[in-house]
């Protein structure tokens, strides 16, 4: 089937670009850039309609990589039927972003870097999907965290976009990590890091009581997921990846890197299962990543930090429903994730792109009248992400609360008042974008048909890609039987009473939002400021770190002991060599006298050698 022509394409169109891009013109470079990632998806569906219904795993041998003493890392892809839904949404939603771009970033410098960098975060996305191995798997992680440097940092003459660049590179390394001493331990215990080989050797294993190996094993690849998915206490990267152009803050947060610990954690359901003390700590960190970047949303006045704070809260469910167990439920909220955060952050790139660079939601207003097709499309993905009944989030969302409540009914009740808070926050974004009367100065236009045709057929995914049935097609892996409750529909109500009061506040009674805000003037401010997080990590973490390097690392034993001692040789050796140089004075009798005392020294000294004999 060639697996390996599906992650080429996009590496190709990285090469072109990257190095021809500079002279080529813009019709070039799209061509390459879109057509690689076009030629990937369909390449991608060509495999899976030829594989059929996936009930083995189908692998292919490239190449051995690494081969020491008992270690072996082969060069293997593999598809199954997990891996089938990671390369549809990547290569489908990432097609929709490239072709958005062209119109996004026409006027922008730097074209062709921009887009040879997607089509790199691409080829390092599949390489991570259809890896047979961890360290195959590593290898596209890690190439996902270069690409996210590189192009949250795109606008690199702009401190703030290098900080941000800075701080998703140094924040997830936390992370990695954690995933490498995990990768550790799994070749010690199982000798092998194949995924076939582990994980049917993990499923031997009894379930642990305590914290055995796969309990270990499991927590540190969570640290992993929680570098790469945004989730507490490492999820401070995310939103600050907006200092990037729009269409890289949906490629990142909806179809490619964010979704690599969920993937990674729904890939090792093997480990997780029998370690439920991890589990635990999935469902918990996820539950309270969720809620607290569903409050900071309520208060935030950028769309793209709304929307960003958005992905973070919705991550936090999909590890709701991996740590209950419910990991098709997990997944299949990956899917519809895509689509509508693709939409949002593409539809906010658009509402940006029609007012010239404005992203201040104080400063819109009114603009239904102006950005009709904007308005209609981000509206579908505000229900979607609202859990509308039968738009897709219902289906994902519901399915895994109804999951949750089945391990733990508070972790229902928290998930529903988060979904009700969700439903407040987007629909308040959309509300004082679209509807009142225009705050701001510029002059509001629709956007071109190439960024507004992929904003139409998101759409349509985020009202009807729920009804196709992951958790069903993925049920043999994981061996789930979800069903539909009653409780879905308690959490559908909750989002459209969310729905209703974001009215009630922004549209038709303007004044009682900013009532309500005077009133709760302490926790406003505390959530306004993000609970100050990025702060207390400055003070904690950042300083001391910069004043340990700079005064112990760098004065200390830089300047001082490594410096020191090798400025100290030299010094001696000036000090020798100044008194030996007297020796070289160029005189003829100082040279003389020289070797008449250097005899004299030694017939004495022979002399006194022959005595003691």
């Amino acid at each position: 089937m060639y697996l390996w022509l599906i992650p080429i394409f996009p590496l190709l169109g990285f090469l072109l670009n990257g190095l021809f891009g500079r002279k080529m013109p813009k019709s070039m470079i799209n061509l390459f850039a879109i057509g690689s990632v076009a030629l990937s998806f369909a390449w991608a569906v060509k495999t899976l309609v030829g594989l059929g219904p996936l009930e083995t795993k189908y692998i292919e041998h490239y190449f051995t990589w690494i081969q020491s003493g008992p270690l072996q890392i082969n060069v293997d892809f593999a598809v199954d039927r997990l891996t089938a839904v990671m390369l549809m949404v990547v290569t489908g939603v990432g097609l929709l972003i490239h072709i958005y771009s062209v119109g996004y970033m026409a006027e922008e410098d730097g074209y062709y870097r921009f887009f040879s960098y997607l089509n790199l975060f691409m080829f390092f996305m599949l390489v991570l999907v259809l890896a047979q191995n961890f360290l195959v798997l590593f290898v596209g992680w890690e190439g996902v965290g270069l690409c996210s440097y590189l192009l949250i940092g795109y606008y690199f003459q702009e401190q703030y976009a290098t900080t941000a660049g800075n701080k998703a590179f140094i924040v997830n390394r936390i992370g990695d990590f954690g995933f490498s001493l995990a990768m550790f331990l799994i070749f010690r215990h199982f000798g092998s890091l194949d995924f076939t080989k582990v994980f049917d050797s993990a499923k031997t294993m009894p379930t642990e009581a305590g914290y055995g190996t796969l309990t270990i094993i499991s927590l540190l690849l969570l640290v992993g997921a929680a570098g790469k998915s945004a989730q507490i206490p490492l999820y401070v990267w995310l939103p600050d990846a907006m200092a990037g152009p729009t269409p890289v803050s949906a490629l990142i947060h909806a179809a490619t890197m964010v979704t690599a610990g969920v993937y990674m954690t729904a890939r090792s359901a093997a480990f997780f299962t029998r370690a439920p003390i991890a589990m635990d700590w999935v469902a918990i960190i996820g539950l309270a990543t969720a809620v607290l970047a569903a409050t900071i949303g309520l208060a935030q006045t950028d769309i793209k930090k709304v929307f960003a704070y958005s992905t973070v809260s919705q991550l936090g469910y999909m590890f709701v429903g991996l740590g209950v167990g419910a990991f098709s439920a997990g997944i299949f909220h990956l899917m519809t994730h895509a689509f509508f955060k693709a939409l949002l952050f593409l539809g906010a790139g658009a509402v940006i792109h029609g007012l010239h660079g404005e992203q201040d939601l104080r400063q819109m207003g009114g603009l239904f009248k102006h950005m009709r097709i904007t308005a209609i499309t981000l509206l579908c993905a505000s229900f979607a992400i609202s859990g509308f009944p039968f738009t897709s989030g219902f289906f994902s969302k519901d399915a895994i609360l109804v999951a949750a409540y089945a391990r733990a009914p508070w972790m229902y009740w928290v998930g529903v008042l988060t979904a009700g808070m969700t439903a407040f926050y987007v629909f308040r974004a959309w509300f004082l974008a679209f509807l009142g009367d225009y705050r701001g100065h510029a002059h509001p236009h629709e956007s071109p048909l190439v960024m507004t045709g992929p904003l139409m057929l998101l759409a349509g995914l985020s009202i009807f890609g729920g009804f196709i049935n992951i958790p069903h097609w993925l049920e043999p892996m994981f061996a789930e039987k979800p069903e539909n409750q009653t409780l879905a529909w308690i959490s559908a109500g909750i989002g459209i009473a969310g729905i209703l009061l974001a009215y009630v506040f922004y549209v038709a009674k303007r004044g009682l939002a900013d009532s309500f805000a005077k009133a709760m003037n302490g926790f406003y401010t505390l959530v306004f400021n993000k609970y100050y997080v990025d702060e207390f990590y400055n003070a904690v973490v950042v300083r001391p770190l910069v004043a340990i390097s700079r005064i112990v690392l760098w004065r200390g034993v830089d300047a001082g002991l490594i410096d020191g001692t090798v400025n100290g040789v030299g010094a001696r050796s000036r000090g020798v060599g100044s008194i030996l140089r007297l020796l070289q004075s160029g005189n003829i009798r100082t040279y003389a006298a020289w070797v008449v005392l250097g005899s004299i020294v030694a017939l004495i000294a022979i002399g006194f050698a022959g005595g003691s004999r």
